[in-house]
C-alpha cells in the first residue's frame, strides 16, 4: 500500500507540474517551431526576391547594352529601374540598376536626370565601393557644367581606396578646367602613382601630362 500511496502521489504531483507547466512547454515548443519556419521562410523569400531583381537587372542589361536605344526602349529601360528601385530597394540590384540608369540618362543628355539618379546611390546605397563610383560619377557630370565646387566637394567624400587613382584622375580634370594647371599636374602625376602602385591601368593621364606641358611651353 505504501508503495502504491507513492506511486499515486508521484502521478498526482506530475499530474500537477503538467497542469502549472505543460502549456508554456507547448507555448515554447510552438514558438521554436515557429521560429525555425520563419527563418526558412526568410530564407526563401531572400533567394526569391535575389533572382527576381536579378532577371530584372539583365533584362536592363540587354537594354543597355544595345548600340542606340530609340524611345521605347527608354522608356522600357525606364520601367525595369523604376521597379528596381521600388520593388528591390533592399537589394544590390537596385543600385547597380541606379548607376545604369545614370549612364543612360547621360547618353540621351539627360545630365541633370543622370545626377539625381547617382546622388540616390550615393545617400542610400551601403556598398562603399558603389558609392565611390557614383561620387566619381556625379562628379565628372558636374565638371563638365561647369560646377567645379560642386564636383571638387563631391570627391571630398569617402572614396574607396582601390579608387584613389581614379580620382585624382578626375580632380586633375576639374583643376585643369578651371584653369589652375599646377593642381591639375600635381593631381595627374598622383592619379599615375596610385595606378602603378595598384597595378592598375589608368590611360589618358600621361598625354594629359604631355599636353599640359606643350601649352606651358607656349606661354
Amino acid at each position: 500500500m505504501a508503495e502504491l500511496r507513492t506511486e499515486e502521489e508521484q502521478l498526482d504531483a506530475i499530474k500537477r507540474w503538467w497542469k502549472e507547466n505543460g502549456t508554456s512547454l507547448i507555448v515554447g515548443a510552438v514558438l521554436a517551431a515557429a521560429g525555425v519556419f520563419g527563418w526558412n521562410a526568410w530564407q526563401d523569400h531572400q533567394h526569391n526576391t535575389s533572382v527576381a531583381a536579378s532577371v530584372e537587372y539583365q533584362q536592363l542589361l540587354g537594354l543597355a547594352s544595345q548600340p542606340e536605344l530609340d524611345d521605347d526602349a527608354r522608356n522600357e529601360a525606364q520601367a525595369v529601374v523604376d521597379r528596381l528601385a521600388s520593388e528591390y530597394d533592399d537589394t544590390l540590384y537596385a543600385d547597380l540598376a541606379l548607376l545604369l540608369d545614370a549612364r543612360l540618362k547621360v547618353t540621351a543628355d539627360d545630365l541633370e536626370g543622370a545626377s539625381s539618379a547617382l546622388q540616390n546611390v550615393i545617400d542610400n546605397a551601403d556598398d562603399d565601393y558603389l558609392t565611390s563610383l557614383a561620387r566619381l560619377r556625379l562628379a565628372r557630370i558636374q565638371n563638365e557644367q561647369g560646377e567645379y565646387d560642386a564636383a571638387l566637394a563631391t570627391l571630398d567624400g569617402e572614396i574607396a581606396a582601390s579608387l584613389e587613382a581614379q580620382r585624382n584622375n578626375i580632380l586633375g580634370d576639374i583643376h585643369h578646367a578651371n584653369g589652375d594647371d599646377d593642381q591639375a599636374a600635381e593631381a595627374w602625376r598622383n592619379a599615375q602613382a596610385l595606378a602603378e602602385e595598384q597595378g592598375q591601368p589608368l590611360y589618358g593621364v600621361a598625354l594629359k601630362l604631355d599636353d599640359l606641358g606643350a601649352e606651358e611651353a607656349t606661354l
